[in-house]
């Protein structure tokens, strides 16, 4: 089954949990430990969620670490399946007993 256009995990974040939390940035990212520059930009869609930020809002907001990774993953991935041009790229093999490199 094709995926459609998979949110940010920020959007998420800010989304289910900054917004219904009545949360500011400033604010979670003292929880986080983190600057405040640095989750806004994941918030905003600007940086992707490393696995480290994946850990400490996972600690902070539930889910898994693992969870909010694939989720970036996902968006990464159908992203970068409607940006890339791969008709160039030949196509490697292993070289068989015989043949010429």
């Amino acid at each position: 089954m094709p995926m459609f256009n998979p949110p940010h995990p920020g959007e998420v974040l800010k989304g289910l949990y900054l917004d219904d939390m009545e949360l500011t940035i400033t604010y979670a990212a003292e929880a986080l430990g983190v600057s405040r520059n640095s989750l806004s930009r994941v918030v905003n869609g600007k940086a992707a969620i490393s696995p480290e930020m994946a850990f400490r809002i996972a600690k902070a907001f539930g889910g898994t670490a693992k969870s909010w990774l694939n989720m970036q993953l996902e968006y990464d991935y159908w992203q970068t399946e409607r940006s890339i041009d791969v008709s160039h790229v030949k196509v490697l093999k292993v070289a068989e007993e015989g043949d010429q490199v």
